[in-house]
């Protein structure tokens, strides 16, 4: 079959193009998937790159849970069409149109924390083909969304459901979301704004109107200065933020977390403006605030996302598809950083 291979960490050039790659097959408990689209992360960028670091060793290259084993076939987000079973799974899953969870968990529970990710821990979906496990399988038949919006939700609304989750966003909320144009970023403008929280939304102006019509009630340039968006911000919160979900970190935390009124709660799942800070922990302590970690969902997460699907109350922003051929190029096109929604791959 024909397959995106990652050799090794490193450039455009550790990623291998194959059409000879061997067919999976399905073990004790697992479907094979044909893969009708997938999406590009920027999991999928780090992993290849190694950017994630290790405890103590922040330049290591690494997974996002550590070493990995490589040959390795890349791609979370995983939308497509069952095509063989394997033991103790029903046929009639057999031709069924599903969405696929890309996690691994710690344990059998519904709120179990993940601990792996498919095109991580195992072979994921930039591929022809995939064998995952059928529990992690969400029937899709009556779903309204295509292929691409589908496979545009496990990584990113998964990791944005998990922030609003855990930092328990409610109806009525006012919540600021950085980088607010990303994939992880408009998925929680989109989500925090069907569940009936106030979103503020920090981006490019030249994404704002992009960012309301997904949902914002107001945008704030990230271009401006300190003083201007302190200014800006009191304007479009004068009571304050219940919440900021943050996929950026770097120097936003330091700047930010004063707006946050007594109680809030600051929920980051991302760290692409940079990874190790400074702040005052005095603003955390003398305030009541919560400074939350999440890494993207719990199954129980996952389960109310896949029901939106089914409902359509959620539909992804497709910025561009590309052919599994032209994977490299998808990947340029995700890090210049032009676009506003996923960047899906056709096998």
């Amino acid at each position: 079959m024909k397959a995106a291979v990652l050799r090794r960490h490193g450039g455009m050039e550790a990623l291998e193009l194959r059409d000879d790659w061997p067919l999976p097959e399905p073990g004790p408990g697992q479907v094979l998937v044909r893969v009708a689209a997938a999406a590009v992360n920027n999991t999928d960028v780090w992993t290849r790159e190694g950017a994630y670091g290790l405890p103590g060793r922040p330049e290591a290259k690494a997974g996002w849970r550590g070493p990995l084993e490589f040959p390795l076939v890349q791609g979370g987000d995983i939308a497509g069409n069952v095509s063989e079973v394997g033991a103790g799974v029903p046929t009639e899953w057999v031709g069924r149109r599903v969405l696929v969870d890309a996690a691994f968990y710690a344990d059998d529970g519904e709120d179990a924390p993940p601990v792996g990710l498919l095109g991580s821990e195992r072979d994921g979906g930039f591929a022809e083909y995939v064998v995952v496990d059928a529990d992690r399988l969400h029937d899709m038949g009556a779903s309204p969304l295509s292929d691409q919006e589908l496979a545009a939700l496990p990584v990113a609304y998964g990791t944005a459901m998990g922030m609003l989750e855990r930092a328990e966003i409610r109806r009525g909320e006012t919540v600021l979301v950085t980088g607010a144009s990303g994939g992880v970023g408009l998925a929680l403008v989109q989500l925090a704004a069907a569940r009936g929280a106030r979103v503020v939304a920090l981006t490019s102006e030249s994404k704002a109107a992009a960012l309301e019509e997904a949902g914002a009630s107001t945008t704030l340039p990230r271009e401006a200065d300190p003083a201007d968006l302190e200014r800006r911000l009191d304007a479009a919160a004068p009571g304050g933020l219940d919440a900021v979900a943050d996929v950026a970190g770097g120097p936003w935390l330091a700047r930010l977390l004063p707006a946050l009124r007594e109680n809030g709660r600051w929920v980051i799942a991302g760290a692409v403006a940079g990874p190790v800070v400074t702040f005052d922990l005095r603003r955390l302590y003398l305030h009541n605030l919560r400074l939350i970690g999440s890494s993207m969902h719990t199954r129980a997460h996952f389960a109310a996302l896949a029901e939106l699907a089914r409902t359509g109350n959620v539909r992804p922003r497709i910025a561009a598809g590309f052919p599994l051929a032209d994977i490299h190029a998808a990947q340029k096109t995700f890090r210049d950083g032009r676009h506003v929604g996923k960047i899906t791959i056709i096998p």
